[in-house]
Formats: structure tokens, sequence, C-alpha cells
């Protein structure tokens, strides 16, 4: 049973999308409705109610990334920041999707709230119970969003539910900052991080597609948290990371290096890289395909995506003492044909 304040609200939202059909179908333009939600500001709802998934696996809809039928550019219309108050769990400020719950007050909150509430609605402290809003989730399947990401440049509009599937692959979504000295939080496009890097990192920037890189520590037995500055290189008209950095494999502690592309992996996938490493007349040699930025060097790293040298290899290759890593690492990008 819905409490006077949600009938009331559900009863507003729905004359505003009748009346927004009624409109449509008469071929007058829509006027623009005042909303304090900025995100909600290129709502378009659609006359037609479909019933909504029943589960988040039926939520997982045929459809390609930003695909040109559904990015069409498509007219403004604002409607009421209830519908966002509505849609908004009370507990974890997200948007619901189905199945949303109610208390028998009618107050509503996202299924993966309600275990954390121990079964009590946090709003007047009654049990949930097992009690669904069809009523709100017809509301929501009766909507269409624009992409989060549009300030990034996407200008698709998606149904309320299959939203949030495509902000999960959208091309435009911005990237996470490749530095790994680090946990940095910056998140941007490509030009944007390029320039953060080389501002607030102060990483070597190089340009060409060959390089020949010397990699020193004093104390090589000390593999915890080695991590050597990234390099960037541009060339092929992109950027490629370099990194360098020691871990434990195991119980035996390796140096690994490895090429990040810094756009998606569709991209990356044109361009293949090799380095090598060696003194004392041998070498190693390794050749791969350089890894979107999109997966986190830490990902790279644990998958052994790379060229990895034993410690006592690496040492033997510094020559001398072998007390003091002296590591020379040379290799090329190529974009393939």
């Amino acid at each position: 049973m819905l409490c006077g304040e949600s009938v009331r609200k559900i009863l507003e939202v729905l004359r505003g999308l009748l009346w927004v059909s009624l409109i449509k179908e008469n071929g007058y333009p829509l006027p623009r409705m005042a909303s304090s939600k900025p995100f909600f500001d290129d709502i378009r709802s659609k006359p037609e109610v479909i019933d909504p998934p029943q589960s988040e696996e039926m939520m997982d809809i045929g459809e390609s990334v930003n695909d040109p039928v559904q990015s069409a550019v498509k007219p403004n219309v604002v409607v009421s920041s209830s519908v966002h108050e509505l849609l908004e769990c009370p507990v974890c400020l997200n948007a619901m999707y189905p199945p949303i719950h109610q208390c028998s007050n009618g107050h509503t909150l996202c299924s993966g709230c309600k275990p954390r509430v121990h079964n009590r609605c946090p709003t007047c402290r009654h049990e949930l119970g097992n009690i669904r809003c069809l009523a709100l989730e017809k509301i929501a399947a009766s909507l269409e969003l624009p992409c989060k990401y549009q300030s990034f440049g996407c200008v698709g509009i998606y149904p309320y539910y299959s939203k949030l599937k495509h902000e999960g692959q959208c091309s435009f979504r911005p990237y996470n900052c490749p530095y790994a000295g680090s946990e940095c939080a910056v998140l941007g496009d490509i030009p944007y991080l390029v320039a953060h890097l080389k501002d607030d990192h102060k990483v070597d920037m190089h340009n060409g597609s060959t390089f020949n890189h010397r990699y020193v520590k004093s104390n090589p037995h000390e593999v915890e948290n080695a991590t050597w500055m990234l390099t960037v290189f541009s060339c092929f008209g992109q950027y490629f990371c370099l990194h360098f950095e020691a871990f434990q494999l195991g119980m035996s502690p390796v140096y690994i290096a490895f090429l990040r592309f810094m756009g998606d992996d569709n991209e990356a996938k044109n361009y293949s890289y090799s380095l090598e490493v060696g003194g004392n007349g041998r070498k190693m040699i390794w050749q791969g395909v350089p890894r979107s930025i999109r997966d986190s060097h830490r990902k790279v790293r644990d998958s052994f995506d790379g060229l990895i040298i034993q410690r006592n290899m690496a040492l033997f290759f510094s020559g001398g003492d072998r007390k003091e890593l002296k590591l020379r690492v040379t290799g090329r990008i190529w974009k393939d044909q």
C-alpha cells in the first residue's frame, strides 16, 4: 500500500507523461519545464509504458555501444525533479532498478540495500516484507535518459533500464590515470590525462617508437613497492605508457616490463611492441600487444602480460658483482598493417 505522498508523486508524474504524449501526438512543440537536477535536463518520456524487466538477467538486452540509431540526437525535454526523487534509493542514493521494494507505508528502496537494512524500512522502520512497487517500475520503464558521459561527447538517449549497461561500455567514458606510483583518482579523456601526467606526475615524455632505457637500483634485494618512473611515448598519433616494476611472483622476486595503450582495447590491437634485455652475450626478447589503460597496471602485471625477468637473471644481465641492478631495456612499437 502506497502512502499518500507517494501516490501524489506518482500521479503527478503519470499526468506529466500523459501530457507530453498528447502534445507529441498533436504535433505541437514541447515546452521546457523547470528542473533542479541538471542530470535530468535531457530526459525524454515515451508515450507507451512497457512492462519492466523482472530480474537483472532480463535487463541484458541486445545493444551495441554508441549505436547510431540509439545515439541519434533527440529533442530535449525536461521532466520534473520529482521523477529523480522517486527513483532514488534513500539509502545508497543511486537510481533504483527492478525489483524495487516498498514497505506497507509506501516507502521504497533498491534491492541491493534491502539486506543492509535488515528488512526494516529506513524511513519508518516498519518491516519491508516482499512488496514490489510495480507502479514505480513502470514509470521507470517509460523514461529515456541521456548518457551520464554526455559532457565527454556521448549524444545517445537510452531507455532507463538499458542506460546503466550502455554507460559501462560507452566509448566516451573517461579513463583512469595510468600512473602506477600512487593511487591517483584523476579521470579524463586522453589529452587531459597526457597533460596531467606531464604536469602533475612529471613523467618522462618521449617522441618516437623506439627506446633504450636503463633501470638502476642500489639494493635489488628490496622488491616491495619498487616502481620506476612511468615513461610516455608519442608515436603514430597515439600515446603509450611503459611500465617497469618489481614484485613477488610466488616466493620469487621478479621484474616486469610492459606497455599500455592510452585508448580503448579495440584500438590497442592495431599495435605491437617488443622488449629486449640482455648482457654478457645473452638476451631475452618479449613481443606482445599493448594493453589498454582500461585495464589497471596491477591487472596487467598480475596477468604476467609482459617481459618477466627473474632477479638472479636481471643481476646477471647487470654485470659486475651482481650487487646493484643496472638493467638496460630496449624496445620498439609498430603499427600492424
